[in-house]
C-alpha cells in the first residue's frame, strides 16, 4: 500500500474522533506487515488522563486482533499534519522495528516520512 493510500484511509476516519474538549481531531492508519489496516481516533474524555489517541486505538485495535508486526501508520489531524506525542511514540516502540514508518502531512499530495529510528532514537523495550 503507497503512503498516499494510508493517508488517504486515516483521513476518512478523522470524522470519527470524540474532542468536544481540545477540538483536536486526529485519525490514524496502521499498516501491519501482512497488509491489513486497522485505524483508530482519538477519544477524549472528561478525565484527561482517560484521553487516548488514535495511533494507540489503532494498535491497540491490532493487537487485540492478534497482530504484532507493523510496516506504517499515517496520522492526519482537523489542523493538517500531526506528530505522534510522546506516550505514542514510545507506545509504538513496543511493536516497531526502528525502519517503521510514519506519516503525516497537510494532504495526501504533501506528506511527511519519518522512521521509528528518527522520531524516537533512544526509545526501549524491558
Amino acid at each position: 500500500m503507497m503512503y498516499k493510500e494510508l493517508y488517504e484511509k486515516a483521513k476518512e476516519v478523522l470524522p470519527r474522533a470524540y474532542a468536544p474538549f481540545s477540538k483536536f481531531k486526529v485519525g490514524a492508519a496502521l499498516l501491519s506487515k501482512d497488509g491489513e489496516v486497522f485505524t483508530g481516533v482519538n477519544v477524549e474524555n472528561s478525565s484527561f488522563g482517560g484521553t487516548i489517541c488514535a495511533e494507540r486505538t489503532a494498535f491497540v485495535k491490532a493487537v487485540s486482533e492478534g497482530v504484532y508486526e507493523f510496516e506504517a501508520i499515517a496520522v492526519v489531524s482537523s489542523d493538517g499534519q500531526a506528530w505522534p506525542c510522546g506516550i505514542c511514540r514510545q507506545f509504538m516502540k513496543e511493536f516497531c522495528d526502528d525502519d517503521f514508518k510514519i506519516i503525516t502531512g497537510d494532504n495526501a499530495d504533501e506528506l511527511s516520512v519519518y522512521t521509528m529510528d528518527e522520531i524516537l532514537p533512544e526509545g526501549f523495550r524491558l
